[in-house]
């Protein structure tokens, strides 16, 4: 079924290359000279046209004096694209990590831009089998859905600079509340998105989860972003999303001996230094405002990495371990 989808975007796409070179003659053709010589019907010259004109901005106009279509810019035509072996493997491999944005009406139209480059491709280029694809596997997160109009909206409303009202499910609980923002960035991590906005409700800048929100409705009222708004102010954009605290944290962590060269690896941001140890272990320092998310990760390795710093961390590791602890006690 793919392989004949994309024999039939080849022939679509000489067709309209073919209708692009009689256009470009200024000979100005019509429906039923071009289906004869294209050998299609006069409705598939018809769409196709307005494929030109949807898909390519193609600056097609009708001359009803000399019954025939005609390019209002001289200087447009189709053009193809030339890549190497390289290049289109890594058009295809984009294929595979579009999964990351399965969640969203992103993944659609990314595939949509795909098809459409590798149908524009000059005929000269040999397309790759996919037997090195068939080699790959991708696993990507899993993502909670994302309603297509709470994305368009968002986007919209940012773009517009209009307030946005919806319903709001806080993670903590289970109704679902109406919330009215004007929305100044967003942020994806992780494949997860959300919107950092002035909340008219709380009169206070708040974070807010693409995938809790629903029924987007967008409101005639602009705004203006505050000249002191910066989005760095409410995220650490090297590691979380985490909005609740300002001043970044001294941490410390020391990881066992046996985990030393994944801790070398392990990047946390741009302020990170890494402190060998006698005993072979390994003290990773790195300032960030982060603490839940640094929390979340620390406990995720169990007996391998310690909290050194700061206090507040061990404090909330010590009540976690405890807390978890009370559960296995039955």
């Amino acid at each position: 079924m793919k392989s004949q989808q994309k024999a039939q975007e080849k022939v679509v796409l000489r067709r309209l290359k073919a209708i692009d070179s009689e256009l470009r003659k200024n000979t100005y053709p019509n429906s039923s000279f071009l289906a004869q010589k294209l050998e299609v019907s006069v409705r598939t010259i018809s769409r196709d046209i307005e494929e030109l004109k949807l898909f390519y901005n193609a600056p097609i106009a009708f001359d009803r004096s000399k019954s025939g279509y005609y390019y209002t810019e001289k200087s447009f035509y189709i053009k193809d694209i030339s890549l190497d072996k390289n290049e289109l493997f890594s058009v295809m491999l984009l294929k595979k990590l579009l999964m990351a944005y399965s969640n969203t009406p992103l993944e659609g139209e990314l595939r949509a831009v795909i098809r459409k480059i590798v149908a524009s491709l000059s005929e000269k280029v040999t397309i790759l089998e996919e037997d090195p694809l068939n080699n790959l596997t991708f696993i990507p997160e899993a993502l909670p859905p994302i309603d297509s109009a709470v994305f368009r909206d968002i986007f919209t409303a940012l773009s517009e600079k209009r307030e946005i009202t919806f319903l709001y499910r806080p993670m903590e609980q289970p109704d679902y509340k109406e919330r009215t923002i004007r929305p100044y960035h967003v942020v994806c991590q992780k494949s997860r998105w959300y919107v950092i906005g002035y909340d008219t409700l709380k009169d206070d800048v708040r974070l807010f989860t693409f995938s809790r929100m629903r029924e987007t409705k967008l409101e005639n009222r602009h705004f203006s972003v505050p000249k002191s708004f910066n989005f760095r102010d409410y995220i650490d954009p090297e590691i979380g999303v985490w909005a609740s605290q300002r001043v970044p944290y001294e941490i410390t962590l020391r990881v066992i001996p046996e985990l030393a060269a994944f801790a070398k690896e392990l990047v946390w941001n741009s302020t990170q230094q890494i402190t060998r140890n006698a005993d072979g272990s390994v003290d990773v320092h790195f300032k960030t405002t982060q603490l839940p998310e640094i929390k979340r990760w620390v406990l995720g390795q169990g007996k391998t990495v310690r909290v050194l710093a700061p206090p507040e961390l061990i404090r909330e590791i010590k009540e976690e371990i405890s807390a978890m602890g009370e559960l296995y006690k039955a």
